[in-house]
């Protein structure tokens, strides 16, 4: 790939330093991403940028406008503290005809709302648990269709933000307590579906017309006690003490029951295209004991950490880290936005 221009977009407290040098573990942790992904690009040889993006798009527009990068390196996540506006960012992007990587605004507004994505891959016949929305400000009635246990989550919030093992409820008591919880404390309608008993597992996909599904990966709950569920809660995802103190880890999946990988390989490529999802993003599955796929969610714009899930399972299939980069950026770079159409 020649050496680009590219401006990275990130949240504004998440500008990088250049070194590392004089910040401790936690601070690093705070801008991991961000760091791994302008550090690796300068290595490549590309002249980088960052602009961080709060609560305005000025300091954004006047980067493109005056640096005119080849391509914007898309690592927000929210607007304005608010997680589904990121899609707005991007609709900013190619109003201004700038080329970026990931996800493009229909398929970010399609996957950030886990309610209207089961109900588009329910449509299209793509086995998901059966699930209902509690409104916020409506009176709470049982979900009587739904058989317990349950497991309540935000419909829009990501990163396992307000989930925890009281997620997962076993009777209306805690049901209600638990939206009344999601509602109050995460500040959003709450997603209520049937739990899934089952190994959990992700695959990640890179592409926009054809697709590469990379390696199955699999989130492995060590030695949690079994009285809890296993589920992908924030502490498990991110409290690294807790992953110590249990043996939680994610590692390639291994042993998946006959015609498992192959459901999951044509089940991943049709969430991303009816999604109408572009670059990339990971699905999020379970597969019970007996095989049963039921997909979970699908996530646009991964954590691209070096260490994550992601770039792990990139690495797997022969992908470095560098040449996953390269990949998104020629990605972005191709993509046939609605403008190229008028304006080439």
């Amino acid at each position: 790939m020649k050496k680009l221009r590219v401006l990275v977009v990130v949240h504004a407290s998440l500008i990088p330093p250049e070194k590392l040098e004089g910040y401790s573990e936690k601070q690093i942790d705070e801008w991991r991403t961000e760091y791994d992904v302008t550090s690796t690009l300068r290595k490549m040889g590309h002249e980088v940028r960052c602009v961080g993006v709060l609560d305005s798009l000025t300091e954004l527009r006047t980067m493109i406008a005056d640096w005119k990068p080849d391509i914007a390196f898309n690592l927000l996540e929210e607007f304005d503290g608010i997680v589904t506006y990121d899609q707005h960012v991007v609709a900013f992007l190619e109003l201004l005809r700038q080329p970026y990587t990931g996800c493009n605004p229909r398929g970010l507004l399609l996957s950030r709302d886990k309610a209207l994505s089961k109900q588009l891959l329910a449509f299209h016949r793509i086995p998901t648990p059966q699930f209902t929305v509690f409104r916020r400000g409506t009176k709470f009635r049982p979900a009587r269709k739904l058989r317990f246990p349950l497991f309540v989550k935000s419909t829009v919030e990501d990163a396992s933000l307000g989930i925890a093992q009281a997620s997962v409820v076993d009777d209306v008591t805690k049901l209600k307590e638990r939206v009344e919880f999601v509602h109050e404390q995460v500040g959003s309608d709450a997603l209520v579906e049937e739990f899934i008993e089952g190994r959990e597992l992700y695959v990640g996909v890179l592409g926009n017309e054809r697709l590469t599904r990379l390696p199955v990966w699999e989130m492995v709950f060590g030695s949690m006690p079994e009285s809890l569920p296993a589920i992908a809660t924030r502490k498990v995802k991110w409290d690294k003490k807790y992953q110590t103190r249990y043996g939680i880890t994610t590692r390639a999946a291994a042993d998946l029951p006959p015609g498992v990988e192959t459901q999951l390989d044509k089940m991943s490529r049709r969430i991303y295209r009816a999604l109408g999802m572009s670059g990339y993003a990971r699905m999020d599955f379970r597969v019970t004991s007996e095989g049963q796929v039921y997909v979970l969610e699908a996530n646009a714009n991964p954590n691209l950490e070096a260490a994550e899930d992601f770039a792990q399972s990139a690495r797997a299939a022969g992908i470095a880290y560098d040449e996953l980069l390269a990949r998104l950026m020629g990605l972005g770079l191709s993509y046939q936005a609605e403008w190229r159409a008028y304006y080439g």
